[in-house]
C-alpha cells in the first residue's frame, strides 16, 4: 500500500451526547477524491475511516500496523466550516498513538486547518509532513518520491529538516506552493470517488448516516447515506468563513480564505456518473455539499435534469444563499429530489449581517424567500449565527425572534467562531481577541466551546444565549406542531428526545 488515508474520529469530544445517535456520519469527501485520484495514477491506496467504524485508538493503530503503508495521510477536511479544525482532535490523538507504537512510515496531514496553519500543525511531534491547499498534486509527487531525501523538491508541502519526529530539534520548511486542480482538468485529475474503499457492515455505505432532519427525523431512513460535491469553492468572501482556504497558493502568514476565493466545477456528465454509482449502491439519502450549488444555472440545471431523467429516487439537500433562490427553478429542484434547502440567514439585524458579509448579500426579504421555497414544497433548514462582532443582546434577540417567526422545519444555531483560515481569525489576532487554546474550543457543540466575544458581550454571554436560543426553538410549541403536522407524531417525539440531551459547557461552569 502506497498511502493509507485516515479519517479520524473526533465525534465524542466535538458533539458530546449528540454523537451517539443524532450527529451525521458523512463519508469523507476529500479522502474519497484523493484516493481515486491516486489510484488513477497507479498507486495502491486504502481508507481507514475511524469515524464511521468508531475505532478506538488501539484498534486503529493495529489496523495501520497491519496494512504497512509507505505513507500515512490524515485527511482533516469536513463539510462543516469548523470540521477541519475539530478533526485535529482525533487526528493528533491517533498520530501520537502511532508514533508511540513505533510506526515508521512518515505521518502527513492534509485539510482545511492544515492549509490555514501549516506551521502550527508541523510543530506537533507526530507530524512529519503537511500538504498545503487541497494537496492533489503534492500527494502525487510525494508518492513518486522516496519520502525522504527528495522532500525538498516537492512543491506544496511542508516538512521537518532534521530531527525526525521532534519539532523542537528540526527546521520547519514550507516548500513553494503547488497549484490546485484547474477547471480544465477537474474531470481528469479528480476522476471520481473511491466508494468501494469505504467500510460497511452489511451493505455499502450503511455505516454512514444522514443528518437527523434530512431523513425527516426518522432514524430508520438515515442509511445508507452519501455526500458529494459537484463544484469546489465559493466566489464570496464572508469574514466568518474559511471554506476557500484550501485553494491557497501563497505561503504568506497573512493569507486568508478571502484571498483564495473562486469556484471550479465538474462536468454534468461526471456528476451524473457518480450519482448513478451511488444509486446502484442503494443510496437514497444524498447531500450535495457545494457551498454555492444554487448559483450557476449553467451547471446546476443539467445536473438536476439528469437526475430527473435517470429517475434516481434520491432524497437530497443542498445549500442556497437567500439572495440566489430563483422561483422559476424551484420546481426543477423539487422534481429532481431536492427536498431540503439550507439557507444562510445568519443574523436578524441587517447591519450586523452586512458588516461580516462585506456587502456581498443583496437586500432581500427573507420572509418572502422562505414562503417561496415552501410554496414549492421544499423544506428549509435555516442557519443562524450568534455573536458577530457588532452583536448586542438586542441584536441576538432579533435573530432569535426571526428564527421563531420563520419557524422553518430545521434550524442550525452557531456561536460565532474566528475559524482558522477565515478573515475573522486574522482580525482576531490583530485586535488581540481571545481565541480558543484547544482544537475542541472551536467545536460548536463541545464542552470546551469558546466563541468570540463581541464588542459588547463576553464569550460566555454569547454561548449562553446561543444554548438558550436553541432550547427555545426546539421546545417551541409552534415548531413541534409543525413537525407533527408535516412528519408525524413519532418524528416529533424524536426531536423532543434530542432536545432533552444536555450540553455541558466549561465556559458556563456546567
Amino acid at each position: 500500500m502506497d498511502v493509507l488515508l485516515i479519517v479520524p474520529d473526533s465525534s465524542a469530544r466535538a458533539y458530546q451526547g449528540l454523537a451517539k445517535l443524532y450527529s451525521a456520519i458523512e463519508p469523507s469527501t476529500w479522502a474519497l477524491l484523493l484516493a481515486e485520484s491516486c489510484r488513477a495514477k497507479g498507486y495502491g491506496v486504502g481508507i481507514l475511516d475511524c469515524d464511521a467504524e468508531r475505532l478506538t485508538l488501539v484498534e486503529a493503530a493495529k489496523r495501520v500496523e497491519a496494512l504497512k503503508p509507505r505513507l500515512i495521510l490524515f485527511v482533516v477536511y469536513g463539510q462543516n466550516p469548523n470540521s477541519g479544525t475539530t478533526s485535529m482532535i482525533g487526528a493528533l490523538a491517533l498520530a501520537s498513538t502511532l508514533r508511540l507504537a513505533a510506526v515508521t512510515a512518515p505521518i502527513a496531514f492534509v485539510g482545511s486547518h492544515v492549509s490555514a496553519l501549516p506551521r502550527d500543525v508541523l510543530r506537533h511531534d507526530c507530524a512529519d509532513i503537511v500538504l498545503l491547499n487541497e494537496g492533489v498534486y503534492a500527494l502525487h509527487d510525494l508518492l513518486a518520491s522516496n519520502l525522504g531525501s527528495d522532500l525538498e523538491t516537492i512543491k506544496g508541502i511542508g516538512y521537518k529538516r532534521g530531527g525526525h519526529g521532534q519539532a523542537g530539534m528540526a527546521e520547519l520548511v514550507l516548500n513553494p506552493p503547488q497549484m490546485v486542480v484547474p477547471q480544465a482538468r477537474m474531470d481528469i485529475d479528480l476522476p471520481g470517488y473511491a466508494w468501494d474503499l469505504l467500510p460497511y457492515n452489511e451493505k455499502p455505505l450503511d455505516l454512514y448516516r444522514a443528518h437527523f432532519w434530512h431523513a425527516g427525523f426518522d432514524h430508520d431512513r438515515r442509511t445508507p447515506f452519501a455526500a458529494i460535491y459537484t463544484s469546489l469553492g465559493c466566489q464570496f468572501a464572508c469574514d466568518f468563513c474559511m471554506i476557500n482556504i484550501v485553494n491557497r497558493i501563497d505561503n504568506g502568514d497573512d493569507i486568508s480564505a478571502a484571498n483564495s476565493r473562486g469556484m471550479r466545477f465538474w462536468s454534468p456528465a461526471w456528476v451524473r456518473r457518480e450519482m448513478r454509482k451511488l444509486a446502484d449502491l442503494g443510496v437514497k439519502t444524498l447531500r450535495i455539499s457545494d457551498e454555492m450549488f444554487f448559483l450557476n444555472r449553467k451547471y446546476y440545471v443539467p445536473i438536476l435534469e439528469n437526475a430527473i431523467a435517470d429517475d434516481l429516487g434520491f432524497n437530497m439537500w443542498t445549500y442556497s444563499r437567500v439572495d440566489t433562490v430563483r422561483r422559476d427553478t424551484l420546481d426543477l429542484f423539487k422534481r429532481a429530489g431536492v427536498n431540503w434547502l439550507a439557507l444562510g440567514v445568519e443574523a436578524g439585524n441587517q447591519s450586523v449581517r452586512q458588516e461580516v458579509s462585506k456587502g456581498s448579500f443583496r437586500d432581500v426579504n427573507i420572509r418572502d424567500i422562505c414562503q417561496t421555497v415552501r410554496d414549492s414544497e421544499i423544506n428549509i433548514i435555516a442557519n443562524y449565527i450568534f455573536g458577530f462582532p457588532d452583536d448586542t443582546m438586542e441584536t441576538m434577540r432579533e435573530t432569535l425572534d426571526l428564527a421563531l417567526e420563520l419557524n422553518t422545519e430545521m434550524a442550525n444555531m452557531y456561536p460565532c467562531q474566528a475559524l482558522p483560515g477565515s478573515p475573522m481569525y486574522h482580525m482576531a489576532l490583530s485586535k488581540g481577541w481571545q481565541l480558543p487554546e484547544t482544537y475542541e474550543g472551536y467545536a460548536f457543540l463541545s464542552y470546551e466551546c469558546q466563541p468570540l466575544p463581541t464588542k459588547h458581550l463576553s464569550s460566555a454571554e454569547v454561548l449562553k444565549f446561543r444554548d438558550n436560543a436553541w432550547q427555545d426553538y426546539f421546545t417551541n410549541t409552534a415548531y413541534l406542531e409543525l413537525l407533527e403536522r408535516k412528519f408525524g407524531i413519532i418524528e416529533r417525539r424524536n426531536v423532543e428526545d434530542m432536545a432533552g440531551i444536555p450540553l455541558k459547557r466549561k465556559l458556563l461552569g456546567a
